[in-house]
């Protein structure tokens, strides 16, 4: 047995996501299994081979900013995309959380992967197009990634840590990990944290297609291209969002009567240190991360009963991640019902785990497993039960959020049902 420690809750979750502002639409639309690929509108995509995307919507971000500012400082702007929705999002979980007034020195741990690309994109373009007149004074402090926690920090007046973990798609897992020691430690006793990431973006979707990642065979039906575990899958949807989270000491939460989504029970992460965009055949770190998780939260693995998957709709991925899953859990995996809401969301790259802990919490609240759509070419190689096509009713109270990202990372998170 572990000794004994805070437990941390999780009492706020706030989301911007492909379906809009709100997490009750984001988890109305993953209870419905829609898909948020659409055709790519934001830029001209029609001469590239991938021209889908699961984009957040921005003239409702727009509205959402429109109509409650981000703070006062002027030029709406000087923001990118990625810092407003990262504000909207942890603005409303704090608010969810019932502490809109009471944050004192409450600080911010959050993941992304890339930041503001979407500016640093912009400004280089007027820079090496020899319009140097037109870069922003404040084109390097708002693209860097270590901004969007300072904007969050600001919007919110959070005086406590401010900290961005930039670990590719596994970014937004380590930051919950991260938030979640701290507050164990008693280093914090309130963190806003979580992921966002803003990627669709000219640049970034011809760098994906130029690794041949994403899919391309589904420009026609875009809510058909992400297909984890399918297969027909032919590579990942990149898309976008914000999810954040309020966590804090679990006797804190109850002695105020906070209403509690889950707990942070457990947290795992190593590397395969093995190649700087493909995970290791062998998946042995894979299985280790998970393990330290289980081992962690002091959680069986035959307690589990529910797996997010990372799952990303590209070949090799998919069939290392469940034979990864396999080995965890042995006979238990037989009857482990798990799924991968990417195949909703796309792959929102350093969010990505935050979207799974933010779906993973929610079932938990609710009893209700997200679906995997898009199931309908069997993979022998991918046969475990990813909850196909129809959201499940199931009791839930242990469950576990695996991420596997670039440069050989792998984390994963073990969450409780509450109480």
């Amino acid at each position: 047995m572990r000794t004994a420690v805070p437990r941390v809750a999780l009492t706020g979750i706030g989301v911007v996501s492909p379906f809009g502002v709100g997490r009750n639409r984001f988890w109305q639309a993953l209870v419905d299994g829609r898909s948020g690929t659409r055709a790519i509108d934001r830029f001209d995509a029609s001469g590239l081979s991938c021209r889908v995307a699961a984009a957040v919507p921005d003239d409702e971000v727009d509205a959402a900013v429109t109509a409650a500012p981000l703070d006062d400082r002027g030029d709406p702007s000087r923001y990118a995309r990625v810092s407003r929705i990262a504000v909207l999002a942890a603005r409303e979980a704090v608010a969810d959380a019932g502490l809109r007034d009471a944050m004192g020195g409450a600080g911010v741990v959050i993941g992304s992967g890339a930041g503001g690309i979407d500016v640093a994109e912009r400004q280089y373009g007027e820079f090496l197009g020899g319009q140097r007149h037109r870069v922003s004074p404040y084109a390097i402090p708002v693209s860097i990634v270590g901004m969007v926690s300072s904007e969050i920090s600001i919007a919110l007046g959070l005086r406590g840590v401010s900290h961005v973990i930039s670990t590719g798609c596994t970014s937004s897992t380590d930051a919950i990990g991260y938030a979640a020691s701290l507050i164990r430690h008693g280093e914090a006793d309130v963190l806003v944290t979580g992921g966002a990431d803003a990627c669709v973006t000219p640049g970034m979707i011809f760098g994906f297609t130029r690794m041949r990642a994403v899919s391309t065979a589904y420009n026609d039906i875009p809510a058909e291209a992400s297909r984890p575990f399918d297969g027909s899958r032919d590579g990942f949807v990149l898309g976008e969002g914000a999810w954040m989270f309020t966590l804090e000491r679990l006797d804190r939460a109850r002695a105020r009567g906070a209403r509690v989504y889950a707990t942070v029970e457990g947290y795992g992460s190593t590397c395969d240190a093995y190649h700087r965009v493909q995970m290791d055949p062998d998946g042995t770190e894979i299985v280790r991360a998970m393990q330290l998780a289980l081992s962690r939260a002091d959680v069986a693995p035959e307690a589990v009963g529910y797996v997010n998957y990372h799952g990303t709709s590209t070949r090799l991925n998919d069939v290392v991640e469940m034979r990864c899953v396999r080995r965890v859990f042995g006979a238990h995996a037989e009857r482990l019902p798990g799924s991968s809401i990417k195949s909703m969301i796309g792959h929102p790259q350093g969010a990505s785990g935050a979207a799974g802990v933010a779906a993973t919490a929610m079932a938990l609240a609710t009893g209700i497993l997200p679906p995997t759509i898009n199931q309908k070419v069997p993979d022998p190689e991918c046969d475990l039960d990813v909850i196909a096509n129809v959201a499940r009713a199931v009791d839930v109270d242990v469950a576990l959020c695996n991420c596997l990202g670039f440069g050989s990372k792998n984390s994963a998170l073990v969450l409780k049902k509450y109480p």
